[in-house]
């Protein structure tokens, strides 16, 4: 993998050259091994966290593990096109518009002892928006080449915390263009609940029941690119034991190998209608 500056990697999308690259600062990966007419994106992936920041943050490294998104680029890392942050989404929430991607509390708790200095906030900004530089560049070179795009936005949640079933699939439609795309999200729904889990976890999907598909990264394409669908996808927990901290790889790796199948077949059919 190379080390990139995020002026190389726009070099690199613009000039249409496949390649598989960190950011300098490590922020984030970008790998492209072909320009395929979808992208897959894992922004709460990471779990960095500077050390900067390490003696004024009130949460412990479980607090954050917890409401990140462990495995979620391993899930989609088979696909041509993957995008991932490496970055704890307590340093800076790529998920959240620049300003309140910087948290004061997280999950009803105070996340910093005292305010974060002004040159800590504009380093974290600093990765967010050259992140969103890239993604910018990215499905702008896809659809211009094709004509359309389909971004698979690769997400999870705790479903333990719910007090009523939850779905183990959620798709968030709230902020996509539902009379076009409406039919397209009940079919992408339906294959994530047709999947056939290990250890007896079953496999059931809803559009909108535990979120609504309200992130930034979501928002950011789509007001920005008239031809490319954002599917907001969350997987619940299932793949590992949220409160002990334990991942089950049997089932990151079968969510995995049944991705490589149901993503193409989602594109073919997107393309088809569109």
């Amino acid at each position: 993998m190379l080390k990139l500056s995020v002026d190389s990697i726009i070099s690199k999308i613009e000039s249409e050259i496949p390649f598989e690259a960190v950011s300098e600062d490590y922020s984030f990966t970008l790998k492209i091994k072909e320009y395929a007419p979808y992208i897959c994106g894992a922004v709460h992936d990471g779990h960095q966290f500077r050390k900067s920041l390490w003696e004024n943050c009130l949460h412990t490294e479980y607090d954050r593990w917890y409401e990140e998104d462990p495995c979620t680029k391993e899930m989609i890392q088979s696909h041509p096109i993957v995008i991932a942050g490496c970055d704890s989404r307590f340093e800076y929430d790529l998920n959240r518009a620049p300003d309140t991607a910087i948290y004061t509390d997280a999950w009803g708790k105070q996340l910093w002892k005292k305010p974060l200095a002004e040159e800590e906030r504009s380093l974290s900004l600093e990765k967010h928006t050259n992140f969103y530089k890239v993604v910018h560049t990215l499905v702008h070179q896809i659809e211009s080449k094709y004509g359309n795009a389909i971004v698979f936005d690769m997400h999870s949640y705790n479903w333990k915390r719910w007090d009523r079933e939850v779905p183990t699939w959620n798709l968030g439609t709230a902020n996509i263009d539902n009379n076009r795309y409406g039919e397209l999200a009940e079919s992408w729904s339906q294959r994530l609940g047709e999947m056939e889990l290990p250890n007896g976890i079953k496999s059931t999907s809803k559009i909108n029941d535990t979120f609504q598909g309200n992130g930034y990264f979501l928002k950011y394409i789509t007001q920005n690119f008239e031809n490319t669908l954002v599917l907001a996808t969350e997987i619940a927990k299932v793949y590992c034991d949220e409160y002990e901290g334990i991942l089950y790889p049997e089932v990151v790796r079968s969510v995995e190998e049944q991705l490589k199948e149901s993503i193409p077949l989602q594109l073919k059919e997107f393309q088809e209608r569109i």
